[in-house]
């Protein structure tokens, strides 16, 4: 079979077989040819490996099929599913929050910034200006502010699981963030990615001056990171994943081979090549045809 839909459901719920079978028999009607279903997890994650129809049709039919029920669908060619290199974003993708948002609670502007971040997320806003904006409200902030903010972030689930999976595999790794190197180098660290780029915060006698250092680190950037990080180990681009949320990371998530949309901002759902609504991190293990027991801690 030359193509694979991988079903995931996910924590607290229970892909079952009816509805595996409600998907398989959906691909069918159209004329495909499938195999039964394969377990990754079970109950949990399944493939049925197809032939006939075009991938962008069999997902339409698994959504159509599944209606309401939550459960995520990833369909892509077999061939390179095991991806060797893997682009994240971080802000709400790797960790549950966007740091700036929570950085700014140390000036009692939180919701000030965060109502920038989303339209910048979203794709309403110029990324480089809203950034610049942003952290120009931050100008006199204590540099320790910085430490705190770090203290209180929390891991997205199976954020660790997918780095350290797909590296124990041979994969690099590399987080890639609009956000800012102090977060991103320990972020990276704790999670096991083998690099990180970001922003730099410009700081002076020991406090933030509201400016970062050129050139900001845009969706241009995170493109050819992508293209330059795949060249220079030897792989298309059909044997990379990316994953983000926000507008400034889909020509990434266009480029690659599994470019995930996670919980993403409704542009990004709308045009990325691939998306996660409702599982965590693993789905992506999942996508690439891993077994829960081969998910390495």
């Amino acid at each position: 079979m030359t193509s694979v839909l991988t079903l995931i459901a996910p924590t607290g719920a229970s892909l079952e077989d009816a509805i595996v079978g409600d998907v398989r028999a959906a691909l069918n009607g159209l004329g495909a040819e499938t195999d039964g279903a394969v377990w990754l997890a079970p109950g949990t994650a399944c493939d049925i490996a197809f032939d006939g129809i075009a991938i962008d049709q069999a997902d339409s039919a698994a959504r159509a099929a599944l209606g309401d029920i939550a459960v995520d669908v990833i369909a892509q060619p077999t061939e390179d599913r095991k991806k060797r290199l893997l682009l994240a974003d971080m802000d709400s993708t790797i960790v549950t929050a966007e740091t700036l948002d929570e950085l700014a609670a140390e000036v009692g502007i939180k919701d000030e910034i965060a109502a920038i971040t989303a339209r910048a997320m979203n794709g309403e806003l110029d990324f480089e200006a809203a950034l610049k904006e942003r952290v120009s409200r931050l100008k006199g902030l204590d540099e320790s502010a910085l430490t705190r903010t770090f203290d209180n972030i929390e891991y997205m689930p199976g954020a660790e699981l997918l780095v350290r999976t797909m590296a124990a595999n041979g994969a690099r790794c590399v987080l890639v963030s609009g956000g800012f190197k102090f977060f991103t180098s320990r972020v990276a660290k704790h999670c096991g990615f083998h690099a990180d780029l970001a922003n730099d915060f410009i700081i002076e006698d020991g406090k933030l001056t509201g400016l970062v250092t050129d050139p900001v680190l845009t969706k241009d950037v995170k493109l050819q990171t992508l293209i330059t990080e795949a060249s220079s180990i030897g792989i298309p681009l059909t044997a990379t994943a990316s994953v983000g949320d926000g507008a400034n990371d889909l020509p990434m998530l266009k480029a690659a081979g599994l470019g995930v949309a996670y919980h993403g901002k409704p542009s990004v759902r709308a045009e990325a090549p691939m998306r996660v609504d409702h599982c965590d991190l693993t789905a992506l293990l999942y996508a690439q045809g891993y077994r829960q027991n081969e998910f390495v801690s």
